[in-house]
């Protein structure tokens, strides 16, 4: 099972940006522990502060043999129509993961426009949300 773990901008500054929300574990540690906590998947690690490559790297997977995708957009999930159409566009499962809980912090974070084309959203247990992630596809993509 192939699964695409895709991080948006600014998440190549987890554990040195407000540790508060995102935790004082690096996105390298957190890739890392996932791939051990889960060795039977195979992982494509791939982060971008970039819409336009997150959406390219996301289509990719249309054609591709990744079975699903751990999606971490940051800022990204609250606006970007364009990644939303990408989502619909793969026909594969798509969990969305944020490491902060989202719900209880400013009010432009409460609304994203991901979710909708998303399997499901994971929020607000830092690293583990990937890790639940990982759970939650293994278990679809099992059926």
């Amino acid at each position: 099972m192939k699964i695409l773990v895709a991080n948006g901008p600014n998440l190549n500054l987890t554990g040195l940006r407000d540790p508060q929300f995102y935790g004082s574990d690096t996105l390298e540690t957190i890739n890392s522990e996932l791939k051990k906590e889960f060795p039977a998947m195979s992982f494509e690690f791939f982060q971008t502060n970039s819409e336009g490559e997150l959406i390219g790297k996301v289509q990719s997977v249309r054609e591709g043999d990744t079975d699903g995708i751990i999606l971490n957009a940051g800022a990204l999930s609250h606006y970007s129509y364009a990644l939303r159409d990408a989502i619909a566009a793969v026909r594969k499962p798509v969990v969305e993961v944020h490491l902060s809980q989202v719900f209880s912090r400013e009010e432009f974070r409460r609304t994203s426009v991901i979710s909708e084309v998303c399997k499901g959203t994971i929020t607000g247990f830092g690293k583990y949300s990937y890790f639940a992630a990982a759970f939650a596809l293994g278990g679809i993509l099992k059926r």
